[in-house]
């Protein structure tokens, strides 16, 4: 073997050994990605099929999802469609190709914002509905002639808890509006 042969063959190994290091490097901020989202109520597939499109250069197919993380196309059918609910992933349009195809929201930040001003808003709407369906519940039960003194001061009790409750509810929903318009990130700047 001569000498340009050689220097071939040893560019050759350094990039399948430099390969091998950053696909396991990816791999590691995927899976600690999908861990991260597991905590969110995300399912790890979910979590790792966002990482893999995080990291890709390329809109994806449902086909090439399925090759890469090797799960059924149904079930890659169904996290696609849970991280598009989610406003993390979007589908584009490619001239040529009939095929839809996927990419990641690539900002963390615009990330953070969807992701959970969404579950915040769902929060306050679902919690402020019960708190005020159960104080007119409540405010029926103290106009009850037939209460009780002792009955009366625990549904007092009850009532005054519920609506300190309220306090909290009603913050979120500023955090909310201050995280949509981007207040926050003025408030909190993100560091470089």
């Amino acid at each position: 073997m001569d000498k340009e042969e050689q220097k071939v063959n040893n560019t050759d190994a350094y990039n399948t050994e430099l390969t091998g290091k950053v696909t396991k490097a990816k791999d590691k901020v995927i899976n600690a990605m999908a861990e991260t989202m597991d905590l969110y109520g995300v399912t790890p597939s979910v979590g790792r099929l966002y990482g893999t499109l995080y990291f890709q250069r390329l809109p994806m197919t449902l086909d090439e999802m399925k090759d890469e993380l090797g799960m059924s196309k149904p079930s890659m059918s169904l996290a696609v469609r849970s991280l598009l609910e989610m406003k993390v992933v979007q589908k584009v349009w490619q001239k040529g190709n009939r095929k839809d195809l996927y990419v990641a929201e690539k900002d963390f930040f615009k990330f953070f914002q969807v992701f959970f001003t969404d579950k915040w808003r769902r929060e306050i709407e679902v919690n402020l509905h019960a708190i005020n369906d159960a104080l007119l519940e409540i405010k029926a039960s103290l106009e009850d002639p037939n209460l009780s003194g002792e009955k009366r001061q625990e549904v007092e009790e009850l009532e005054d808890q519920i609506v300190k409750s309220k306090v909290y509810y009603h913050w979120l929903d500023d955090l909310v509006r201050s995280l949509e318009s981007g207040h926050l990130f003025e408030l909190i700047p993100p560091k470089k």
